[in-house]
């Protein structure tokens, strides 16, 4: 747990250090405009240790604790000494990656923002999925499925919310996080896919 708690320092003081500098929040956040046509692309990384407010914090260190703990452990067991490297290349190669569909589809809309950490920590809850799809997982303490089929309805939901664009959250951002951890584990370890499948059936 001590990678996972480490992220979860760093994002937090990250978000809390931006929050008493307006001017800098602003720069590490994701805008599309600048991050393109500026060249800006730290903003790529950066986005995702800020946060907008303290639920919008609060929600994604809680499943970061979960789920990255959880995947530290998977990690650590499955490739030993390179697990460390590896969930951490994970988590930050997937805020890059969960940022470039936002990128590319807002780099002429220069009040366009988006910020948090939720692409990395999709690709946790997917990864974890991948893993464990029979374990159940509840949603905020109410709706309770297993990994798979939570993981489904995330995906889908992810895509509806996305393409109708009615509320102020990064819905792409939640969605290619999401394959993207799937894709990391499949080339990382491609018999989980067989090892998934024959859990299911």
């Amino acid at each position: 747990m001590e990678i996972t708690y480490g992220l979860m320092i760093a994002i937090g003081l990250i978000t809390y250090y931006a929050w008493q500098r307006p001017d800098m929040h602003r720069k590490l956040m994701l805008n599309p405009y600048a991050t393109f046509h500026e060249r800006q692309f730290t903003r790529l990384i950066t986005s995702g240790f800020v946060h907008n407010n303290g639920m919008h914090l609060f929600l994604n260190l809680f499943t970061l604790y979960f789920f990255g703990g959880a995947i530290e452990k998977i990690f650590m067991a499955y490739f030993e000494d390179a697990g460390s490297f590896l969930y951490v290349l994970l988590f930050l190669t997937a805020v890059v990656v969960a940022n470039i569909p936002t990128l590319f589809k807002h780099k002429d809309h220069p009040n366009y923002n988006s910020l948090g950490a939720s692409g990395g920590v999709s690709a946790l809850v997917m990864a974890f999925i991948l893993f464990d799809p029979l374990q159940d997982l509840c949603l905020y303490a109410i709706v309770c499925l297993p990994g798979y089929a939570l993981g489904g309805l995330f995906i889908v939901y992810s895509i509806v919310m996305g393409k109708r664009g009615v509320d102020n959250i990064n819905h792409d951002a939640h969605l290619y996080g999401a394959l993207y951890g799937v894709l990391f584990i499949l080339i990382l370890k491609p018999s989980i896919f067989e090892q998934f499948i024959n859990t299911l059936f």
